[in-house]
């Protein structure tokens, strides 16, 4: 089997290539523009694998991603590759609509003319699965059921837009073409080799350097946390054994506010991390600041779809998880302070 995923260099890509390669059976090829939040050094470490490749390619280049088809001849699609920071998106939409809508229109095209030109045996298990956020949902009350599949879409900031336009287009190319496609749309993710822009990896590493934990508003905000490992687990049952045109919501019910999510950082810290200055807990460097403009309350996400239909279920606990987490940015400073030089 042949899948060629994009963004394989990102957090998600990665992990999901890690394990996706114990399979002697499966040949990957990796295609990443390498920008600010991928891993460098994932090559390095993949690399020897013979059935992983990689190209070095912008996925809003047409004619390279064609001609990276041409040379793989995947059998499966796995998109991963797009802007993915809220904050970002409000300074610089443009590189979001770019990326997550024009690189997402191309990988349709192309897949839709390599899938056309396909003999009817090669057409058979042929998919194209487009990775995807809770976020389109838009935001829930505190009393909201959690979004299901059929939830319409109302994207709250520019990323989201992105990301719901790059859907509502993979639907249109299924029913339009006759491409086969899946969509998942998954909640917040964290676990190891993650960009350190994001909540927790943040959390932890100014925790370490002894910097401000910055936090928007209040704090309230409600997140539905999946591991990078119960993702994976997920998105390759999907890619395998999913339906085309089927969407499946992925998540496991564990919803925090960031304020809980950040005192908790802080107390394992205070347990297995010595503090080296005068303070009672590492709560004291949780820092309040002004709220980003339209930020979302609360998402939840309604994994029945994919528990019942495909068998998956995500087994990490969240406080283990988070455990198991901090222990692995503690272990690896080279890793993530190196990767602060490609922040810009």
């Amino acid at each position: 089997m042949k899948i060629l995923i994009t963004g394989g260099c990102g957090f998600i890509g990665s992990n999901l290539i890690r394990t996706l390669l114990c399979d002697k059976k499966i040949e990957i090829l990796n295609i990443d523009n390498l920008s600010y939040a991928a891993d460098k050094n994932f090559n390095k470490e993949i690399g020897s694998n013979k059935n992983y490749s990689f190209e070095k390619t912008d996925i809003c280049n047409y004619k390279d991603l064609n001609q990276a088809f041409k040379n793989f001849k995947p059998n499966k699609i796995m998109h991963l590759a797009a802007e993915s920071h809220v904050d970002r998106s409000i300074e610089s939409p443009n590189d979001f609509i770019n990326t997550n809508i024009i690189g997402t229109l191309n990988l349709l095209n192309i897949s839709r003319n390599f899938f056309d030109n396909l003999s009817s045996r090669n057409r058979e298990g042929f998919i194209f699965h487009h990775i995807s956020t809770d976020e389109v949902y838009g935001d829930l009350e505190i009393n909201d059921p959690p979004f299901k599949e059929i939830n319409r879409y109302q994207p709250n900031s520019p990323y989201s837009a992105s990301k719901a336009s790059s859907d509502h287009l993979v639907r249109a190319w299924n029913r339009t073409y006759g491409l086969p496609t899946l969509i998942s749309n998954c909640s917040n993710n964290y676990g190891p080799f993650q960009c350190i822009e994001k909540l927790i990896p943040m959390t932890i590493t100014n925790i370490i350097k002894g910097q401000k934990i910055p936090i928007y508003g209040n704090g309230l905000q409600i997140r539905d946390w999946l591991h990078v490992n119960d993702h994976v687990n997920a998105l390759i049952k999907i890619v395998l054994n999913g339906k085309s045109n089927e969407t499946y919501n992925i998540g496991t019910k564990n919803e925090k506010t960031n304020i809980e999510v950040i005192e908790k950082i802080c107390e394992i810290m205070d347990s297995i991390h010595p503090k080296k200055i005068s303070i009672d807990s590492y709560k004291d460097f949780i820092d309040f600041v002004e709220d980003r403009p339209g930020h979302d309350k609360r998402y939840s996400i309604d994994p029945t779809k994919i528990n019942n239909q495909l068998g998956w279920q995500g087994n990490i606990d969240f406080e283990e998880g988070l455990k198991n987490t901090i222990q692995w940015y503690i272990d690896n400073q080279n890793w993530w302070q190196s990767e602060e030089n490609f922040i810009k």
